[in-house]
Order: structure tokens, then sequence, then C-alpha cells
């Protein structure tokens, strides 16, 4: 680090008065120092190579072919989409380079100290929903790896409530192993990140190599038409998918804060980021959109599910070995991606109670009641129902955090004030009353068409236009919330 950044740094975050004493304060959600920021351009891009080379990756890609799109109108969506995400990503992501802080502590300043656990927890369920989701995929591989010796067993069935006795079993199974990891402490998957770092590269190669060749070359994959009638159909869907791709990582474009307090330098985040996230996810979704648009030749129908295609591979031991990777890349992942964050969100709800094992568990817990089998269950839920719907929760967060940081504070901010309910953090109750609005007058918009889609409401009771806004749902909260908080802050 040059002498000139750590200069910059002792004058931005001078050391907290009295912090061990506040409320607000824990060594997880502390600055973290200048001489532990030691995170590179490489180390921020090999994060998100990580984090993108994912199983929910592949299903977001291959859901879009299912759901009509041809090979290329999914990649460009997926890139597009990412390319967008990117912004507020690198906007929230200057803050904790900056100052050292993480999200939590950084969505004080705009929603105040207390309020701050309103942005938290909205994304901290999001992630618990996402721990999920990873859960199932894992226990679905365990059933089908048992599966593969036993064929006489059924296939998974989630058209109930509750999926097949056996697969609930190997669900909850793979749940304790989450939760044993979290007893341990996360320096016990490291191991698995860097087998996973290794594997699912070399895994997602075998099963493009795998596609091509039984599908008889690109040619026939590359040939599949888009099956959308005309212009106006297409972009019906393509902009809730679009919205979708922005969703997915619409909890990270928040908590980067958590990875960037570590950057060296506002270079090394910015640039790591962008070398990282575009390319790798829209490889990897090439990746889903060329073997899913070969099962479908081969098969007679595309399979979106990777776990599910694994499964009707002949050979029990290619089926197995595909099911140990991807029980042990998805623990990998689950642990790093949607434990860590979450945990740091329930913490500050009461830094001084919560830990993060403690954390852990609550998101454990309530990662099993959002009945993930069911948001996996099809494409249509998979993209309607969980990433536009909690796309819409998160943007007008994300709008009123960088509206407040660039247009209001201007960049700068007050570190001991963050620790302390008596700051200019604290608003007088703790809430920041403009934000609270803004945020909720940025979701309300969303609202009737979600409730659509949910099948609450009837599509005809409602005026077309209001329903089309759930559409667009990341950007027409971002967009309101940020404008409305802008105009109440502006306000004497």
């Amino acid at each position: 680090m040059n002498n000139e950044f750590s200069k910059q740094l002792e004058s931005e975050n001078p050391p907290l008065e009295g912090r061990e004493a506040s409320s607000l304060y824990s060594e997880d959600l502390a600055p973290v120092p200048q001489n532990k920021r030691t995170w590179g351009t490489w180390n921020y891009a090999a994060l998100w190579i990580s984090m993108s080379l994912c199983i929910p990756t592949y299903t977001m890609a291959s859901s879009m072919i299912n759901s009509g799109m041809s090979w290329w109108q999914a990649v460009l969506t997926i890139f597009i989409g990412n390319a967008i995400v990117l912004v507020p990503m690198l906007l929230n992501g200057h803050a904790g380079a900056k100052f050292g802080i993480p999200f939590p502590v950084f969505a004080r300043a705009s929603f105040g100290t207390k309020g701050a656990n309103i942005p938290a927890m909205l994304r901290a369920v999001v992630a618990c929903g996402w721990f999920g989701i990873q859960t199932w995929i894992g226990g679905a591989s365990l059933y089908n790896l048992i599966r593969a010796w036993s064929p006489g067993l059924e296939p998974i069935n989630t058209t109930g409530l509750l999926p097949q006795a056996l697969p609930a079993v190997c669900f909850l199974l793979f749940w304790a192993l989450n939760m044993f990891i979290i007893y341990k402490g996360v320096d016990s998957i490291k191991k698995l990140l860097i087998f996973k770092a290794f594997f699912l590269p070399l895994a997602a190669l075998a099963l493009f190599c795998w596609a091509v060749i039984a599908a008889k070359g690109l040619g026939p994959i590359l040939r599949e038409p888009s099956k959308f009638s005309d212009t106006a159909s297409f972009f019906n869907f393509f902009f809730p998918a679009l919205t979708a791709v922005v969703g997915f990582w619409a909890t990270l474009s928040l908590n980067i804060p958590d990875f960037t307090r570590y950057a060296k330098s506002q270079k090394a985040q910015i640039k790591g980021q962008a070398i990282g996230l575009p390319p790798s996810m829209t490889l990897f979704a090439f990746v889903g959109v060329v073997v899913t648009s070969a099962s479908a030749i081969i098969y007679g129908q595309p399979e979106w599910d990777p776990v599910q295609l694994a499964g009707k591979f002949q050979n029990k031991f290619v089926v197995s070995f595909a099911m140990i990777g991807i029980i042990i890349s998805t623990l990998a992942t689950n642990i790093a991606a949607n434990i860590v964050s979450p945990a740091n969100d329930f913490a500050n709800l009461n830094p001084k109670k919560i830990n993060f094992k403690i954390g852990g568990y609550i998101t454990g817990v309530i990662g099993v009641l959002i009945f993930p089998w069911k948001l996996m269950a099809d494409p249509s839920g998979y993209i309607f129902t969980w990433l536009i719907a909690y796309s819409g929760l998160l943007g007008p967060i994300g709008g009123i955090m960088i509206a407040d940081y660039y247009f209001i504070r201007k960049q700068q901010l007050s570190v001991n004030d963050l620790y302390s309910h008596k700051g200019i953090y604290g608003f007088g109750n703790g809430y920041n009353p403009k934000a609270i609005i803004a945020l909720l007058l940025g979701v309300l918009p969303n609202v009737p068409g979600f409730l659509v889609a949910i099948k609450v409401l009837d599509a005809a009771s409602i005026p077309a236009w209001i329903v089309d806004l759930y559409h667009y749902a990341w950007f027409v909260g971002f967009a309101v919330s940020a404008i409305v908080y802008w105009i109440l802050s502006k306000k004497k």
C-alpha cells in the first residue's frame, strides 16, 4: 500500500472513541484497519469467478431456454443484466473500500443507527432463501446419488407441499451438514472452496463437451430457434428475465462492502469486480444454455435442472462422480456466499448478544421454512416469483443508499458516529423517517404485480400498466426510492 493511500485511510478512519462500550459495536462489525486490507484486483476477480460458478447460475440461464429463448438471447440477457448490476455493485463497494465498514454499518448512514436493521433484515431473509435453495440442490444431489445405485427409487416430486420422504431426509441431512460446518467455524470450509475452484470449471467443461458430442456438434444446438412468435411476446419475457438477472446479485450489490472493506485501494475493487463478474457469469451461462439445448435434442425436452440431468446418465459411476462434486461445491458455496453476510445482518440486531454462530443457525432455520423445493419446482416460479420479487425489495434499498452516499453526503461519513446512537446518524430516535418513507414508496408500485404473480389477485381487476411495473421491479424500486429520498433530504 502506498504512503499516500495510507495517510488517506488514517484521516478517514480515526480511532473509535469508547467503541467497546457502544451497543452498536462488535469485532465483526468494526472498521477494518489499514494494515489488514490485503485484497487486490485478482482477489476480487477470483471471488466473483468462484461465486458465479454455481448451480443457480446454470439454472437461471437454462430456465430462459426452457421458457422459449434461443441460446444467444439467453446469453445476451445475462450479460446485459450483469453489466447493469455491476454499477450499483461498484458504487456501494466504494464506501467499504474507503471506510473499511461492512454493509449493516454503512446502512446506518442513510437509515439510522436503529433503522439500519430494516434493510439488513430484508437482505438477510433473501440470503436465507438462497441458503435454502442451495441446500435443496445439495440434498437433491444426495438423493440422486442414492438413486444411481437403487434405480427403483422414484424421481423427486415437488408437485405437493412437501417432497417425498427420502428426498426430504436427504435435504435435512445436507442441512445438518451445513449447520455442523457453522458449529466448527468457517475456517473449516477453506479446503472445500479450493476444491470448488478447481472442480467446477473442469465439470463445466466436461458437461459442455458431453453436450456437443451427444448433440453431434454445436450446429444442432445453435440452430434451435426462439419459440417466441413475435417481437412483442419476446420483450414480454425479456424485461422480466433481465430484472431477474439483476435480482440474482441484488443481495451482493448491497452487501458488497462486506468484501470491499478489505480492499487495498478503490482501483483494486473496481477492476477486480469488472474482470470477475460479467465475464464469468456469461461464460457459465453459455454452458448452461448449450447443455439445456442439447438435452432437448437428446431427450426430447429441455432439462433445465443440472441435478436432474446428471441423474439421467446411464453410467452410475459418472452419476456418482457428478453428484459428489455438486454436493461438495454446493456446500462450499452455501457457507461462503449465504451464511457470512446474513450472520452479520442478524448480529447487527444485537451486536453484544448475537455472534456469527447464532446468526448462522438463524439463517439455517429460515432457509428451511421458505420451502426452497417449491421455488425450484419450475422455471417461471424461479424467475417471476423468487428473483423478481426480492429484487423489488432490494432495489429501493440500493437507490436510497446510493442517493444518500453520493448526492447527500458527497462520499463523506463520520465513522465514529456510525457506532453511536447519539451521533449524526441517530436521527433522534435511531430511525431516519425519510429513508423509511422512500423505501415504502419504492416497494409500493411492485406490490400489485407481485400479488398477481402469486395468484392472490386477478390481473383483470388491475390496470395492465400497473401489473407490468412488476416486470421491472428492481429498476422501478431503485429509481422511485432514490428520487423520493433525494427530494425529502434536500427539503429543510
